[in-house]
């Protein structure tokens, strides 16, 4: 994928899904491992367990003037409240990934449905690593971090004892991401108006 000067991530659902965890450990593969320069903030809604709660991750080449998203290049929506909020700071063209299983509503045709959540329960047997199953694709369909280096930080953050669970469910969002061809995906209208001027 394009690799601009900034590149905006946005992490979002409900407190208690690991949202933060995520974002955190993708700035840690792309600023600790592959010596980007990456700036990563978080807010909670109010209700901090159930509540809206997103994080946010800027990479760049060069240094960063300001830490807070404000176009948003990738846009992770792990439920459908955190999707409908936060969805209008997503650029024409940007990305949004989803957990199908809890959006069904997608406000753009440029959306990835992947089911993070169902994913973890079958294939992992933990609903509570759905996070890094997420974290997973975004840093493949992303293309802003080595995914060894990825996988580096997150070992480096998860508790004693779980490493390999949740390298199991990085490594499960990776291959599940392989399999969507962005190609395919409608450009945004503001695109194809640059095309033609």
């Amino acid at each position: 994928m394009k690799n601009e000067e900034r590149y905006e991530i946005r992490f979002s659902g409900s407190g208690g899904q690991g949202i933060i965890t995520a974002a955190v450990v993708m700035a840690d593969g792309a600023g600790g491992f592959d010596n980007k320069h990456v700036c990563q903030t978080q807010s909670y809604g109010p209700e901090a367990r159930g509540g809206k709660s997103k994080a946010e991750v800027v990479i760049s080449n060069s240094p960063i003037d300001y830490p807070k998203a404000l176009s948003v290049d990738l846009l992770l929506a792990m439920n459908q409240a955190a999707c409908d909020a936060y969805f209008f700071d997503l650029k024409p063209d940007g990305l949004l990934i989803v957990d199908s299983g809890l959006v069904q509503q997608l406000p753009t045709s440029r959306s990835v449905s992947i089911p993070f959540t169902k994913i973890a329960k079958e294939v992992i047997g933990r609903e509570l690593v759905a996070n890094m199953v997420a974290l997973g694709a975004v840093g493949f369909l992303s293309g802003q971090v080595a995914l060894g280096s990825l996988e580096q930080a997150l070992l480096s953050r998860v508790p004693k004892g779980t490493e390999n669970m949740n390298s199991d469910a990085l490594h499960a969002g990776i291959e599940e991401a392989k399999k969507i061809d962005l190609d395919a995906l409608p450009r945004s209208v503001l695109a194809e108006w640059d095309d033609e001027l």
